[in-house]
């Protein structure tokens, strides 16, 4: 009996035998210790092809304000009022017509479409929002998926959060954030474990912003190896049980 009970705890330790993580987020940051700093690396998103605007309109007429505040996509058998940015960075407006607002921010094209609208409306106010801002979160994570973000502004703890944060296997210090901006796709490698990723420009999402949480080797292992392995040292293990036990 004892013997067997040597054989299965050094199966035990095969099987789980692996490096440790560092499962803390800031772990440079010392305890009993606060930390503050100017925040400077906020960036204004800019709008992007297949953005959902809703703009409205509104001035010292508000009869004359109606025939601009119209705009429908259908989608998925619903009605939601937005104004698509085609694939070109156009919005067709009303009255107006094709307007040209991606690469501009919110302000920009509040501004370009407030100097349209003053040779029809007087003192016209315009508001833009984007009803489609969302980010992926995928890899090492709990609940993987994209998620809609109704206060255009997240962060990527934020982002993390929403998806159930990351597995014990997910690779804090090697976060990589994949962007596409103007027509470029970059990609950049995040530290979570250092407190200095608070000044990286890509700690706060953009727009369809992918974050991908990379697996460690010993995950990686275990998927391609580890039932193979388990297979092998359990049959080792059972024929060398068999065997001690004919000769003691």
């Amino acid at each position: 009996m004892n013997l067997r009970i040597f054989l299965l705890a050094v199966l035990l330790a095969f099987s789980s035998c692996g490096p440790t993580r560092n499962l803390a987020y800031f772990s440079d940051l010392k305890e009993q210790t606060t930390y503050s700093e100017e925040i400077k690396n906020i960036t204004v998103s800019k709008i992007q092809p297949n953005d959902l605007l809703s703009i409205t309109v509104s001035s010292e007429s508000p009869e004359s304000d109606a025939q601009f505040n119209r705009g429908m996509l259908a989608a998925n058998d619903s009605k939601l009022e937005g104004y698509l940015v085609n694939e070109e960075g156009y919005v067709n407006f009303p009255v107006i017509g094709s307007v040209q607002l991606a690469g501009l921010t919110k302000q920009e094209a509040r501004e370009k479409l407030t100097n349209e609208l003053q040779q029809y409306l007087k003192a016209p106010v315009v508001s833009i929002r984007n009803m489609n801002f969302k980010v992926t979160v995928i890899g090492e994570v709990n609940r993987p998926s994209t998620f809609t973000v109704p206060a255009e502004k997240i962060s990527i703890l934020e982002a993390l959060g929403m998806a159930g944060d990351m597995t014990p296997f997910g690779k804090r210090e090697n976060v990589i954030v994949m962007r596409e901006e103007a027509g470029t796709r970059t990609m950049a490698r995040l530290n979570l474990n250092s407190k200095e990723v608070l000044n990286s420009p890509y700690f706060y999402l953009q727009q369809n912003d992918v974050v991908y949480v990379e697996p460690d080797k010993m995950k990686q292992v275990q998927a391609s190896t580890n039932t193979k392995f388990l297979a092998i040292v359990t049959a080792s293990v059972s024929l060398a049980t068999i065997i001690l036990s004919r000769l003691l």
